[in-house]
């Protein structure tokens, strides 16, 4: 990897207003990973190496945000997807916009919100930095999703977030989209 796009995602990382103590927390974590020269991007599925960065892309406007039925997590979750080996997020954003929802030229803001999890279910246990975009767009934006991926695509006013059945950070991203919004 370059020096020049590991300093590029750890700007973007450390640009990061945290929201709450939590999302410190991953920010600093994930710096020092950063920092550390350890491999960033996932090499093999379904987790190596166990640490390795993802993206969410919320399409978003005034009163909610776009959501997939995601059939393998199970879960209701924004678009988005692991970052390839050299790739920058928002890079990865482009292309998972493109892939997952057939739209093109959009673009692509600095990260939101960052987060750490633990992912378990059906894949080898791994841990997912997931830099957080949200994308400004208009409800009638016309979208063709990938039906392998996901049984559904829908758009939720904030109030109605499923967050019992999404990701488990969901909730706070929401909170800092209305805190930033507001």
């Amino acid at each position: 990897m370059s020096p020049d796009l590991r300093a590029a995602i750890r700007a973007e990382v450390a640009a990061i207003a945290p929201l709450d103590a939590q999302e410190e927390a991953h920010r600093q974590a994930t710096l020092d990973w950063i920092d550390s020269g350890a491999e960033l991007w996932r090499r093999e599925k379904p987790a190596k190496p166990p640490i390795h960065l993802s993206t969410y892309f919320a399409l978003v406007d005034e009163a909610g945000m776009l959501l997939v039925d995601h059939r393998n997590a199970g879960l209701w979750l924004p678009t988005g997807g692991h970052v390839d080996p050299d790739e920058h997020p928002r890079d990865a954003v482009a292309r998972e916009l493109l892939e997952e929802l057939g739209v093109g030229g959009l673009p692509v803001p600095a990260a939101s919100f960052l987060t750490r999890t633990e992912v378990a279910g059906r894949a080898a246990r791994h841990l997912d930095v997931t830099l957080w975009y949200a994308l400004p767009v208009a409800r009638t934006l016309p979208l063709r999703h990938d039906k392998t991926e996901f049984n559904e695509v829908r758009w939720f006013d904030f109030n109605q977030l499923p967050h019992a059945d999404s990701d488990p950070h969901l909730a706070r991203f929401a909170a800092k989209l209305a805190k930033i919004n507001a």
